[in-house]
């Protein structure tokens, strides 16, 4: 399948490799076209220039070229352990519903090869059209949010930033498994839906909570199929670039983190940024930031080590944990080559096998701690209660 219909190739200067120096993203890139072989490589990156879904931050369908000027001038340090693509831009088409299903063609072509989108939009509802290539390969996933809000507001006929999740959560069929917010700030979310999240077994943390420890983020980026990005939430004295800045926020040095985080992780397979605005960023400021995060997941992707769902569970250390009170004893498994530990979740037998990737849940060894105090981590039994 040619992705060429659907995208459109980058212009000058950004598209020529001598007006970037030696060794710089913008020196060493690949462009897309017809040619290419789309399985030699890596990541792909894909500016979407769309913004119908934005809520009151016109000005961010024009995103995706200016952080690729900061991303081009950043060097290239990845040791050919990372092959990137530069597949142009997604125009707004028609109809947001057009631009969605070019977005979701080509996302469901570069999963199929297991090629990683990175998403530049653009309005934050785009993570619906990233999320309906997944439906296209009937795979079941996991989808963690970071923003200030969680977006589960009414499901209008039109599909905005504010609702895009209550879309894809009542959408059928339905090949969401899980959803995590984090980072939500409590003054920007109604206790309805707070809710709402717990009573569907769903996860949200606060931002005070992530901030306090944020290795504890890990294991959830870890079990992330999709990770979508919102810039709001990011500081105001941190960031440029948004029309509603605020004042409370992640720090640019943690959202790098994690950013590094969802690289390192075997199980995601794409990455998106939205709602950057560079009508509201003279200095350049914000779009460095957003740059620097993309570099930061190109890191941590060259350094994936192979773990679940790539490896066999028989290769990592496991551990039983009797448990008093419950019937089941919990086990957990621990990566002798990266460190990392997972929990098994009992699987019912006549459950269908589009849910086995998720029994193994990402946990840290604070979870293990807990357990061998008595006490059922609640990762088990969210995911216990959405299998059974």
């Amino acid at each position: 399948m040619s992705l060429g219909i659907y995208l459109n190739p980058l212009d000058e200067p950004l598209s020529v490799s001598k007006n970037w120096k030696r060794n710089t993203v913008g020196e060493t890139i690949t462009h897309y076209n017809d040619e290419v072989k789309l399985f030699e490589y890596d990541i792909a990156i894909i500016g979407v220039m769309e913004q119908r879904g934005n809520v009151g931050n016109d000005g961010c369908g024009s995103a995706p070229n200016r952080i690729r000027e900061k991303l081009y001038e950043l060097y290239n340090r990845f040791d050919n352990k990372a092959n990137i693509i530069d597949l142009g831009n997604v125009l707004a088409g028609n109809t947001y519903k057009d631009t969605y299903f070019a977005l979701t063609a080509v996302i469901t072509e570069l999963v199929k090869k297991e090629v990683i989108p990175v998403i530049i939009g653009g309005s934050h509802d785009l993570t619906y059209a990233n999320y309906q290539a997944y439906e296209n390969l009937e795979q079941v996933v996991n989808l963690v949010n970071i923003d200030r809000s969680i977006d589960l507001g009414l499901i209008e006929e039109e599909i905005t930033e504010e609702n895009f999740i209550n879309h894809i959560i009542m959408h059928q069929p339905n090949y969401l498994f899980n959803f995590s917010s984090v980072g939500y700030q409590s003054y920007f979310v109604d206790k309805d839906i707070e809710a709402i999240v717990e009573r569907m077994h769903f996860d949200a943390y606060r931002l005070g909570a992530v901030r306090a420890d944020i290795e504890e983020m890990e294991p959830i980026v870890r079990n992330a199929d999709i990770l979508s990005f919102d810039v709001n939430a990011i500081k105001g004295s941190d960031f440029s670039g948004y029309a509603k800045s605020n004042p409370n926020g992640f720090l640019s040095d943690e959202i790098c983190r994690i950013s590094r985080y969802a690289g390192l992780s075997d199980k995601l397979s794409s990455f998106g940024l939205y709602n950057y605005n560079p009508v509201h960023d003279s200095t350049g400021n914000g779009a460095m930031l957003l740059a620097q995060m993309i570099w930061y997941f190109v890191e941590g992707f060259k350094e994936r080590k192979g773990d679940y769902p790539v490896a066999s569970k028989s290769k990592y250390k496991k551990y039983h944990v009797a448990m008093e009170t419950e019937e089941h004893e919990l086990i957990f498994y621990k990566s002798d080559f990266s460190g990392r530990w997972w929990m098994e979740v009992p699987f019912p037998s006549d459950l269908k096998s589009k849910f086995i990737r998720h029994q193994m849940v990402p946990c840290s060894y604070g979870d293990y701690e807990l357990a061998l105090s008595g006490e059922v981590p609640d990762r088990w039994f969210q995911t216990f209660e959405k299998l059974v």
